[in-house]
């Protein structure tokens, strides 16, 4: 049986083992307070053609008990609070938002109801009997932004608008963009639930033009403002605290197919001639369609001769079917005019090492063995993809490729030892074609581990590598693939042991997460000069420097992938690695792009935040483009706005895998306002929580860890307190009032206060700690609110139709999420704890025999094997059903995002060892765990900075 944790320093434990007074006593595993059972036949089991349910506890027929139970002052998802508390029907506006037509005579009397709750299926817990359980209400309306779709004729698109005059008059509103309903913080808790809602709906004025609609509900999958209602003045949205900015995912998978965009293919693309802006959805027609007003600076624009002409058909075409006149997201082939140079081929540099590290824990092996499985998955439809190959330890070993066609052809391995000028041995053959060199490159890798496998050599020139690289590559670009599992020590970039354990949780750690070396970031940027990227997958059980190396992704638009005590001898090690790399090497990247974000005018873009090499102002570089992160843009407000709706506009231009130059374009419309309230009643917490994740990294590196936890407690009071002086007229009672729809932002603050990336403990590596910091500062927005806030799902009494797929979606259906909370647990239990990152199957101390029989397969809790593993797949229908949810927990399309991670799962006894139970409690957000706070002391806390 492996060790439950496989890291140095002890990881994964992340407090003081003397620790005076534990955060989890066995009285808090408590049932929580029942709650109200619904009319009688309210619950409608799914028959799926399966044995009938076990019952699993002793408690089988206790009502409301357990982690589907509701918390007192909480509802059950689906479940709206009425007068006197009891429950009533849910909410039937969108995602729980009361309609808009249904308004109080006053604020000051409007009922406070809680922000919507997400609709899952009907809670049936697994250990009881068939009644006694909510119906859900009816389902939430669709999309969060129906309202843009619906209202795109305020644009002035089509015929309709060709008469209308030059300058456009303000046009009254008839009502609130969003109406602004206060919440009581403390009354009425947080549910994790309304983290899956979508954000407030984007509602334009109205308009009597009617045109063609743009397929606006796909924009908020790749673009997200953190408020969707504009304040006209910096004034106002100074006043309002709250930050001004997009949330940019340009991609929602790794693959094309799964991400259907449409594609204009008749390179016809008409820009504004002053501000470059791509013709939209949002733009004017005049003339008669000969001319289009630009929505951003509002400059008259001729339409191309080409727009409404079908070259390969010869004929006229409705151009009211154009895709960029109909999408807010879409795609046009560039012209010649586009391009730099000819679109260069895909190439992929691999530098191994092999030092005693790398060949002892089977990193070498391991890596060759994945590349060549993968060979087929690599991107190649141009047949013009071409790889490399250097090992690394103390010396650089080139290999020389020759073509398959060569007869007795073998491969070279060339040995360099100058590490201070490096130099190419042969500039042939060192960069193959994977199509007319297939048969040497595999034979290649089939011998590789072989050639180093009695390699005693610990040192690691990997600086000296990467120099050496980039000068192989520089001509054409690439990517640059690091598989390292040493400190480099000799060479360029060499890098010294500086881990103290005195300093960890002290002012003076923040100076482990600064680089150690200039040489990385300068080396990062004249790789970013030279289109060349580089991605780091490091393994170490030893100190790493992560602080240092991730400097190479950042500035190149790479990735940092680490592995804390990694190790091929564990199955479950292995596996994790071959499938993220597998997946890595066969998504389709984008080559030598720049991304630029354009606005009407009086907005200005003034910070970005990513993985990425700001050029200009207003310009990122892209070495190569990942389809697997996200970009934070700070808009600023330069002049007061006139128009009643702004736009901006996202265009990352590239050079696809296989070899077409492409625009890839996003556009988002939203109104403006001079009410504050609008400001409030619009605002998305998610988007501000990934915004502030980003400044919080920012903060790190530049004042510390310290400085970035007072940011957010300071912002988040910040935003409290202005909410009671602009819009509760400074009277808040015993309660803390905010608008429903950041309700959840004060628990994914604390979310971020406590993450491993920001936490002060004395625990936590600095490598580790570093690579959560490059986690919270790419992720995708999706992907980082489970990251702060993880996903908690009680499986012992899932609904029925948990596990099962649906009917109509034919996707998994998950069990409700619970709030990360110790007092959701009871001990016959089993719950699943998932991060994205790392998964934990918590087994309560008393789960019965049965249970641990038709999960895992042993009747004996003694015999249940904890720490990292995997679920047997036994001839049960509740195992079938555990294994579903894990895997559908992990589904990252159904997100809409793209990654590589499959998460390691950890079984985790509630008795078992205590370093993983500590580490699994980590995630309990809501808890007090180590030097934090819980949810209730952290309310607390704000409410009394509040009202000082």
């Amino acid at each position: 049986m492996s060790a439950p944790h496989d890291g140095y320093g002890q990881y994964p434990p992340q407090q003081p083992a003397d620790q005076a007074q534990s955060p989890y006593p066995d009285q808090a595993y408590a049932n929580p307070a029942a709650a109200p059972p619904p009319p009688p036949g309210a619950h409608a089991a799914a028959d799926h053609g399966k044995k009938k349910k076990r019952a699993y506890a002793a408690q089988a027929f206790d009502v409301g008990v357990g982690g589907n139970a509701a918390l007192p002052g909480q509802q059950l998802p689906g479940q709206v609070q009425g007068v006197g508390g009891q429950f009533g029907a849910p909410a039937p506006a969108y995602g729980g938002y009361p309609q808009p037509d249904v308004q109080p005579a006053a604020y000051a009397t409007q009922p406070q109801q809680p922000y919507g709750m997400a609709q899952p299926a009907p809670v049936a817990g697994y250990q009881a009997p068939e009644p006694y359980y909510p119906t859900p209400g009816a389902p939430a309306a669709p999309g969060g932004v129906a309202g843009l779709a619906s209202g795109m004729s305020a644009m002035n698109l089509g015929p309709g608008a060709q008469q209308q005059p030059q300058q456009l008059p303000p046009q009254p509103r008839a009502g609130p963009l969003n109406q602004l309903y206060p919440t009581d913080l403390l009354n009425q808790p947080f549910n994790v639930s309304e983290l899956d809602l979508p954000p407030p709906p984007i509602i334009l004025p109205p308009s009597t033009s009617v045109t063609p609609s743009p397929d606006a509900n796909c924009a908020p999958k790749y673009v997200r403002s953190t408020i969707n209602a504009i304040p006209t003045t910096h004034s106002l949205l100074k006043k309002s605290k709250l930050p001004l900015a997009l949330i940019i995912q340009p991609y929602a998978a790794l693959h094309d197919l799964d991400d259907p965009v449409p594609v204009v293919q008749d390179q016809v693309i008409s820009r504004c001639r002053r501000c470059r802006s791509y013709i939209n959805p949002f733009v004017t027609f005049l003339d008669h369609g000969h001319r289009w007003r630009c929505n951003m600076c509002s400059l008259t624009n001729d339409v191309p001769q080409a727009f409404d002409w079908d070259a390969a058909a010869q004929k006229t075409v409705d151009r009211w079917q154009r895709h960029e006149l109909n999408h807010a997201v879409v795609e046009f082939v560039a012209p010649q005019e586009y391009m730099v140079r000819p679109p260069q081929p895909l190439v992929y540099l691999f530098l191994f090492d092999v030092s005693y590290a790398a060949v002892s824990t089977g990193l070498l092996a391991t890596s060759a063995r994945t590349i060549l499985d993968s060979l087929n998955r690599i991107p190649n439809a141009d047949r013009r993809t071409r790889l490399g190959f250097i090992a690394v330890d103390s010396s650089l070993h080139y290999f020389s490729v020759p073509k398959d066609t060569d007869e007795n052809g073998e491969t070279n391995m060339l040995v360099v030892s100058d590490l201070d000028e490096p130099f190419l041995p042969v500039p042939q053959e060192l960069l193959v074609p994977l199509t007319e060199c297939r048969n040497s490159i595999e034979n290649f890798l089939t011998k590789l581990p072989d050639m180093f496998i009695n390699n005693q050599n610990s040192g690691s020139c990997m600086g000296s590598a990467l120099r050496a690289g980039h000068k192989l590559i520089s001509p054409l670009g690439g990517k640059i693939v690091v598989l390292s599992a040493s400190l480099p020590s000799v060479g360029y970039g060499k890098l010294e042991m500086r881990e103290d354990k005195k300093l960890l949780g002290t002012s003076k750690e923040s100076g482990l997460l600064q680089t150690a070396s200039s040489f990385y970031k300068s080396f990062a940027v004249e790789c970013s000069k030279n289109q060349v990227s580089i991605d780091m997958f490091l393994f170490s059980s030893q100190y790493q420097d992560v602080a240092s190396l991730s400097n190479l992704p950042r500035y190149t638009g790479g990735q940092t992938w680490f592995y804390p005590g990694w190790n091929a001898g564990r199955p479950e090690d292995a596996i994790k690695f071959a499938s993220e790399f597998s997946d890595f090497l066969s998504s389709e990247i984008g080559l030598e792009a720049v991304l630029r974000v354009r606005a009407t005018t009086g907005l200005r873009m003034s910070t970005f935040y990513g993985n990425f090499f700001n050029r200009s102002s207003d310009l990122c570089a892209f070495p190569a483009f990942p389809r697997d992160q996200c970009y934070v843009v700070e808009v600023a407000i330069d002049e007061s706005l006139t128009k009643n709706v702004v736009c901006l506009q996202t265009a990352v231009l590239h050079t696809t895998c296989n070899g077409e130059r492409r625009i890839r374009v996003l556009t988002l419309a939203l109104p403006t306002t001079t009410n504050l309230a609008d400001v409030y009643a619009s605002a998305d917490q998610c988007a501000i929580t990934t915004y502030y994740s980003h400044k919080a990294v920012e903060r790190v590196f530049s004042h510390g860890l310290d400085s970035a936890r007072d940011l957010l407690q300071a912002k988040v009071t910040e935003l409290l307190q202005t909410f009671r002086k602009e819009l509760a007229g400074g009277s808040m009672g015993g309660g803390l009032q905010f608008p429903s729809n950041l309700r959840g932002l004060s628990a994914l603050f604390l979310g971020l206060i406590k993450h491993v990336g920001l936490r002060k403990s004395a625990q936590i590596p600095s490598d580790l700690r570093s690579a959560a910091l490059d986690l919270l500062s790419t992720l995708p927005l999706p992907l980082l609110m489970q990251y702060i806030y993880p996903r908690l799902f009680s499986l012992h009494d899932m609904p029925d139709n948990a596990g099962y797929p649906d009917p109509e979606t034919s996707q998994i259906v998950l069990p409700p999420p619970l709030n990360l909370s110790s007092e959701r647990f009871v001990p016959y239990g089993l719950y699943l704890i998932d991060d994205g990152q790392t998964q934990f199957l918590w087994v309560g101390r008393d789960a019965v025999p049965q249970l641990l029989v038709d999960v895992f397969g042993v009747a004996d809790r003694a015999q249940l094997r904890v720490g990292k593993g995997s679920l047997p797949e036994l001839d049960n229908d509740f195992n079938e059903r555990v294994r579903a949810v894990v895997g559908k927990s992990r589904d990252h399309r159904g997100k809409g995002v793209g990654s590589i991670v499959v998460p390691h799962l950890y079984i985790v006894k509630e008795d078992g060892e205590p370093s993983l139970k500590l580490w699994a409690q980590t995630l309990l957000v809501e808890d007090r765990a180590d030097q934090g706070m819980s949810y209730q002391q952290w309310m607390g806390a704000l409410r009394e900075k509040v009202v000082q």
